[in-house]
């Protein structure tokens, strides 16, 4: 007997009820006569269970989605009319409808069609008499001949309505009933890349064919991470090439978290042509819970790897003599151009059946990656193979260079003994290469918490999960690199050195022969890893039985930061040539160095690191440029320009930093000189704003007082013009004359001279800055010369008590460096105040440690010296003596938000930016607001110490625009809590090499964990100074602040207690290595208690102090001193 086929009609089911359905399928399958099309569960869906709690199933617009709706809502305002917007008084079933592209479709041609009509029975009304009076004739008249133009037609519709409002007549009333229609709407279509699986049917395909002057947003929400996971058999297309191949439509592909200015310019341009238009909008989240920063990362994988590029495509701009194209993702823009070029100008595009294939990039990257590891290996092994000895290959894992520079120099001392040695990073090796190697050495470092260095990851996977690896006949050693007081805590020990360890422990599980025991470097030992490596290195020679080699060459030296200095021929290195080096986006390490001198550093994308890693490309590289500016004061135009070095040769955001001046980011080094020229054209420089010499010199912003300012102010130029460097190298490799020629002093053969700084500059930075009492606002302490004004009987400047010897530097477990206060030397007056600074450097210059440069800052120099001892070197050279220091006050050291007059009548307003970030979102058009502002502001910006900005000398006649202008882009808000406007944080990930954890993308979301408890607590009003740096160098001076945060690994800080408020106190370590949910469970329960027992003005550094949390550190030679968390002794 042949089988019956049985079926049924499957409904909805509750889990609950799913075991009761499945018993019921059987039943019928066994019964004699089985029911055919038995229905299962309930055939109309889970509408009604909605009101329980079934919620889940109730389809709503993705909240993070509102970035891009607001940006419409921005755009276009009253006139935004979205067709299948979701709302939340519609049913299931219409929400449901209303979201599909077809109904979306639809629904616009009926509403154009509406409008059609509507402008005919306009234009028939105007032609008769029917109105009460003629007066809206002529409007209507004018309407109807702008129907089609939004801005003229929106124009006019106002006085249209008026007009018909005030007639009464039966034809006005009818056209009233539909007034809504005299304005011209903004249309869009809502979209998602679900659309994407089947463009034939899912009504992009209807709208592009159709021609129709509509708009349509595409929210593609696959994160670049989860790219590969998509369902192969229902392929998901390239909507963008798809539209583009029609060639009647408007295209565009945008990343909010990418470039907000070009999502506005995709926007603008969508909306201003005359067709179809396609808005791609990339927004990749897992979850609606995903925070801001995990969709920015997301962003910047897929945009720099060119999974998701940035452009613009207008059929129509070659009838305008317009490029039809633009691409605007910086990172692939060469590479895309020369494709594009190289096919013919978009003939790939615009072939009538192009084929396209989702993971081609990322599938080629992967075998581009192969391909590169095996010919560097093969390279290396044709250079060895005319080499006599046994071969040693020798594979690191490095993240700062330590492990990179011991492996490179085994090498040479392998090759000197001759073995055949091969260096390479572990993650550069073929692993399936290593059953076959004789001698195999790996040196690595200790990332994070015990984590192996970002390019040995890889490897370490392999080895740890290989099940076809077999070492029964190769030879191995490790030495690791580490620091065994890195994790204090007796439950952390174990990430002392762990990678090490434990690949040595594998490699022996796998078979291997163990040539030496595992080699422990310790940062702790005299010598650091060094003294380890000294007792691990000859073992390994004797092992393989070259310990006794005679004649073995002598080595040389490694090269210092003061042989870069003197070898650079005062600051050119090689600069010159590595900009146009077209091979790589980088530039040489010793250049790196130099560059420093001339304002920039270099950096890459760490967002990007392993991404880029896997895809065989080199690192995101780009430079940071940080401006000169004195006392931190800038014109408006100034501003103006700054804002358009950072939007069309940055990352289109400006950081105001501690140090009072602008810090553009993300600048590639094809642009580096455009931009250094750009700050020149705005009468500011870079010179000296980093390196080893004075930098930016600080004053405090004081906006009540405008003349005691003012004096300060100019001391403060003085001083930086003083202490500025001699060389015309900056001028020779950035500025050019109009000739676009090098402006060169002596030709071809330079003879500059450093009459301050010599052929060497200072040991290390040199950093000097100006408090106006009673405000602290620039942490005096903190520098290397700290200067207190001091106001005469007549209210003018004085002179200054001189600080000398602050210092926030510092390095995590090393107790041989620390932070440290500046040390009161005396009086001096405004005359004198520069040739004092002077002397002050140039016995820093003669007498700092330039051997160490851990021991090279200032404050180590008067440590070693004495105050008394350093202080008559000075005087010795200054030919006076300081005055006895004048009587001052401190109240704090936070910036007062809102507006402020000064004695002249002048107005100032300081208004929060938090953690000095300038830039746009779709909640907050900041960086437009302010360029607008100084547009029409006819007095000045100051930048102050702690990240904010004054928009000061606003005269009585501009206040009212001025407040207008603020409320209008949201800059009048000061109603943070105390402590957030109190806080400050470094710029840490994604851009600084130098971090350990974020800082800047994750304070404001720590601060808002702990605002319920301050509020609950009644101290919203209070400040309590908060800073965070993502490592101990100290850039946001933690160590000064009542509660700090410094990063020790991802995601894990050391906590410090007990900074003075008036920034007079350094603070003390209080936990080691805690996370968020550690913090917010010491500072909770620590906030109440502040609130409840303390003193009446009691500030919460000195509280803690008070109540034995924390001992006061009065020096910082003793900041290790008496921790509250003591280091676990080794066992």
């Amino acid at each position: 007997q042949s089988p019956t086929l049985v079926g049924y009609q499957l409904g909805y089911l509750e889990v609950s009820t799913i075991t009761q359905a499945l018993s019921g399928i059987f039943q019928n399958l066994l019964a004699k006569a089985p029911i055919q099309n038995l229905e299962i569960g309930q055939h109309d869906g889970p509408k009604a269970a909605l009101s329980g709690t079934q919620k889940e199933f109730e389809l709503n617009q993705p909240k993070l989605e509102n970035a891009y709706m607001k940006i419409l809502d921005q755009l276009f305002g009253q006139r935004l009319h979205i067709v299948n917007a979701l709302s939340k008084g519609d049913n299931v079933e219409d929400r449901t409808i209303s979201s599909t592209p077809g109904y979306g479709f639809g629904s616009l041609l009926a509403r154009k069609e509406h409008r059609e009509r509507f402008v005919s029975e306009v234009q028939a009304a105007a032609k008769t008499r029917d109105f009460t009076t003629d007066a809206p004739l002529k409007w209507l008249s004018q309407w109807a001949l702008a129907a089609s133009d939004a801005d003229k037609a929106n124009k006019i519709a106002p006085e249209v309505i008026s007009r018909l409002s005030t007639d009464g007549s039966v034809a006005a009333s009818k056209l009233l009933s539909s007034k809504g229609l005299f304005y011209k709407e903004s249309q869009w279509l809502m979209g998602s890349d679900a659309w994407a699986y089947d463009l034939g049917n899912s009504g992009v395909h209807h709208m592009l064919a159709s021609g129709e002057n509509m708009n349509m947003l595409i929210v593609d929400s696959t994160p670049y991470s989860e790219r590969t996971a998509e369902d192969a058999a229902r392929r998901k297309k390239d909507i963008g090439l798809y539209a583009m191949n029609f060639g009647n439509a408007y295209v565009a592909s945008t990343a909010v978290y990418s470039s907000y200015t070009q999502v506005l310019s995709a926007m603008m341009e969508a909306e201003a042509f005359d067709g179809p238009s396609v808005v791609l909008a990339y927004l990749p989240y897992n979850h609606e819970e995903d925070s801001p920063m995990t969709v920015l990362q997301e962003t910047k994988k897929a945009v720099d790897l060119g999974y998701w590029p940035l452009y613009r495509w207008n059929p129509k701009a070659e009838e305008k003599g317009e490029e039809t194209f633009k691409l605007d993702s910086e990172r692939i823009k060469h590479e895309l151009q020369q494709f594009l070029k190289r096919d013919n100008q978009l003939s790939q595009l615009m072939r009538r059946h192009p084929q396209f294939h989702a993971n081609l990039s990322e599938s080629y990257g992967t075998e581009v990656r192969k391909v590169q590891k095996r010919k560097a290996k093969d390279a290396y092994e044709v250079l060895l193979e005319g080499l006599q000895g046994a071969p040693m290959t020798i594979l690191f894992a490095s993240d700062n260079g330590n492990a990179e520079n011991l492996s490179k120099r085994l090498g040479n001392r392998g090759k000197a003994r001759g073995l055949k040695t091969m260096v390479m990073a572990m993650d550069e090796y073929p692993l399936e290469d290593m059953n076959n190697e004789e001698n195999i050495v790996f040196i690595t470092s200790t990332a994070g918490q015990g984590e192996f260095p970002q390019n040995g990851r890889n490897f370490w996977e392999g080895v740890k999960n290989s099940t076809d690896l077999d070492l029964a006949t190769v030879n191995f050693s490790v030495f690791a690199l580490g620091d065994s007081h890195y994790w204090p805590r007796k439950e952390d020990k174990h990430y002392y050195n762990k990678p090490g360890k434990d690949l040595f422990a594998r490699l022996i599980t796998l078979g291997g022969k163990s040539l030496v025991e595992c080699g422990l470097g310790d940062d702790q030992d005299p010598d650091g890893y060094q003294t380890g490596y000294a007792e691990w290195e000859p073992k390994l020679w004797e092992a393989l039985g070259v310990a006794n080699v005679d004649g073995l060459p002598e080595e040389p030296p490694p090269l210092t930061n003061e042989d870069i200095k003197i070898g650079s021929n005062f600051l050119r290195g090689t600069i010159a040539e590595g900009l146009v080096d077209e091979s790589t986006g980088a530039i040489s390490a010793s250049d790196q160095q130099l560059t420093k001198f001339h304002g920039i550093y270099m950096q890459d994308d760490r967002d990007l690191r392993d991404e880029r890693k896997a895809q065989g490309l080199e690192p995101a590289y780009s430079f940071m440029i940080r401006c000169r500016l004195p006392g931190g004061v800038a014109t408006p135009t100034q501003w103006n320009q700054m804002d358009a070095i950072s939007t069309q040769l940055g990352n289109e955001t400006m950081k105001l930093t501690t140090r009072q001046t602008f810090q553009f980011h993300g600048i590639v080094k094809g642009k580096l000189k455009p931009a250094m020229q750009g700050i020149n054209k705005a009468l500011m420089t870079t010179i000296a704003a980093c390196g080893d010499v004075n930098r930016n010199v600080m004053c405090s912003s004081l906006p009540e007082m405008n003349e005691l300012h003012r004096e300060a102010h100019a001391c403060s130029k003085k001083i930086s013009d003083h202490l500025l460097p001699s060389t015309t190298a900056y001028h020779e490799i950035w500025i050019k004359d109009e000739n676009d020629k090098n402006v060169q002093v002596a030709g071809d053969a330079v003879q500059d001279f450093e009459p301050l700084y010599g052929p060497t500059y200072l040991p290390r930075k040199f950093k000097i800055t100006i408090a106006i009492p009673p405000h602290n606002d620039t942490d005096v302490y903190a520098h290397d010369i700290g200067l207190i004004a001091i106001k005469g009987d007549d209210g003018k400047l004085q002179g200054f008590n001189v600080l000398a010897g602050g210092g926030m530097g510092a390095t995590h477990n090393n107790k041989k460096t620390y932070p440290q206060v500046g040390r009161m030397f005396g009086y001096c007056s405004k005359e004198d105040v520069h040739i004092v600074c002077e002397k002050i450097m140039l016995v820093q210059r003669d007498n700092g440690d330039r051997k160490n440069r851990k021991h090279a800052r200032l404050k180590y120099t008067i440590d070693d010296m004495g105050v008394e001892g350093f202080r008559g070197e000075v005087e010795k050279l200054w030919g006076q003596k300081f005055e006895e220091p004048k009587k001052f006050h401190f109240e704090s050291n936070i910036d007062t938000f809102g507006w402020q007059k000064d004695e002249t009548g002048m107005n100032h307003f300081t208004m929060f930016i938090e953690n000095g970030r300038i830039e746009d979102t779709a909640e907050f058009p900041m960086k437009t607001g302010l360029r607008e502002i100084a547009k029409v502001h006819k007095g000045e910006f100051r930048l102050t110490g702690n990240q904010h900005l004054i928009l000061s000398n606003v005269s009585e006649d501009q206040l009212d625009t001025m407040k207008d202008m603020l409320k209008k882009y949201k800059l009048d808000n000061t109603n943070f809590s105390g402590l957030r406007l109190s806080s400050s944080a470094c710029v840490a990930f994604p851009t600084c090499g130098l971090a350990m954890a974020e800082s800047e993308r994750y304070l404001p979301e720590l601060i808002t964990k702990l605002e319920t408890v301050v509020e609950e607590s009644g101290l919203r009003q209070d400040s309590i100074v908060m800073r965070m740096t993502g490592c101990p160098n100290g850039c946001a001076r933690p160590w000064l602040a009542e509660v700090a945060f410094v990063g020790k690994a991802y995601g894990a800080y050391n906590m410090y207690l007990g900074g003075g408020y008036h920034g007079n106190r350094l603070n003390k370590l209080y936990r080691s290595s805690i996370k968020e949910d550690e913090i917010l469970g010491i500072l909770k329960p620590l906030v109440k208690r502040y609130a409840l027992e303390r003193n009446e003005g009691e500030r919460f550094g000195d509280f803690v102090v008070r109540i034995g949390m924390i001992k006061p550190t009065t020096d910082g030679t003793n900041f290790h001193m008496d921790t509250a968390e003591a280091e676990e002794e080794d066992e």
